[in-house]
């Protein structure tokens, strides 16, 4: 496997590996992971660190029990529990003299042109001069808006060990890897296509934390499509990170791609701040998929949001309102309401294309 030869990675840790109980850190845990994390960095790697546990951890210091439903509370706890975090990983990571970095995220600090290069170059910079950046979702302020959250740190480690260009991301869990229930009951070792496990993602029953199983295969499915490689590893098991990257497999590899995909893919696939939705018909649907069409006005039943032309768009099945594509409108929404009221594609100064193909990627 690849993953001995990597050069940078990308770590994440979720809240039940981190915690005891309830808002209690598990600071010897969290010390034997930073114990791996600088013997990999003496070796020549670099590693960025996306850690869980601020929502989690001022739970606790509020005597609350259960995650919060109610949205200021839920700030509240993550403001509280984010400083306590941060702190008890940079005094960590001090005794190995290694200097850490904060870094907390919403969805427009990676979908905003100008801000994701910032992020990027940030990160380069931060790595080159051998700093740890440690980065977690802002919830303080992405609690607020869902379309500016990620949903869970396993997607947003896909996504930053895809802006970083990590030849691997090792997402350290209370699950030993990607168990097979319906089956032999045992870890499957090596996955090289995540649509023949898909149906043996469960989701979480913890009362901190977010996702389970099902959103580290999302996560799964957005870094092996950029060329980079995916464990899931038991972050209760001693050594289990040295493990990976001594070439063996305490968990679950996913095969990545052999190429990533293009960086205009990348950004309509993953990256950029949608403005509308268009529900379109299985006919123009099947085309998109299997004859790598462009979106012709005809095959949109209707259309949900405001967006001008040029805006990145996401296209939906109009049955089970699934997410299929995402690209670049070619016209306004009001231009096409008035198409698909007028039934006609004659007012389009394009032709009949709603979206066109080079620059639609599907999802």
């Amino acid at each position: 496997m690849p993953s001995k030869f990597s050069k940078r990675i990308v770590v994440k840790l979720g809240t039940g590996v981190l915690t005891r109980d309830v808002g209690a850190l598990d600071v010897n845990r969290m010390d034997g992971i930073c114990g791996q994390i600088a013997e990999l960095k003496k070796r020549g790697m670099q590693v960025v660190l996306v850690s869980s546990g601020a929502v989690g951890l001022g739970m606790g210091r509020l005597s609350l029990k259960l995650r919060p439903k109610r949205l200021a509370l839920l700030q509240t706890c993550a403001s509280v529990g984010q400083g306590l975090l941060i702190q008890t990983w940079a005094e960590l990571f001090e005794k190995r003299g290694l200097t850490v970095a904060q870094i907390l995220l919403t969805r427009d600090d990676v979908d905003v042109r100008n801000r994701h290069r910032a992020l990027k170059d940030l990160l380069n910079e931060l790595l080159k001069m051998g700093v740890v950046p440690i980065i977690n979702e802002n919830d303080c302020v992405s609690a607020a808006e869902l379309n500016i959250k990620f949903g869970d740190n396993d997607v947003l480690s896909a996504l930053v060990a895809t802006i970083a260009k990590a030849q691997d991301l090792v997402i350290m869990s209370t699950a030993p890897g990607l168990v097979d229930m319906d089956g032999t009951g045992e870890i499957i070792k090596v996955v090289e296509n995540i649509d023949s496990v898909r149906d043996k993602a469960r989701g979480t029953s913890s009362s901190t934390a977010v996702g389970g199983m099902v959103t580290k295969l999302k996560a799964a499915d957005i870094a092996t499509a950029n060329a980079c490689g995916v464990y899931i590893i038991s972050g209760e098991r001693k050594n289990s990170l040295l493990e990976v990257f001594d070439g063996k497999n305490p968990g679950t590899y996913f095969v990545p791609s052999k190429t990533a995909s293009s960086s205009r893919d990348r950004w309509l696939r993953y990256f950029g701040k949608s403005m509308g939705q268009l529900f379109i018909d299985e006919g123009a649907l099947n085309a998109l998929r299997n004859r790598g069409s462009s979106l012709l006005a005809a095959g949109v039943k209707s259309i949900k949001g405001t967006f001008k032309a040029h805006d990145l768009v996401e296209i939906c099945d109009e049955t089970d309102k699934h997410v299929y594509a995402r690209g670049m409108a070619e016209v306004s929404s009001d231009e096409l309401r008035k198409i698909l009221e007028s039934n006609a594609g004659k007012h389009l100064k394009t032709g009949d294309v709603a979206v066109h193909r080079d620059r639609l990627a599907m999802v």
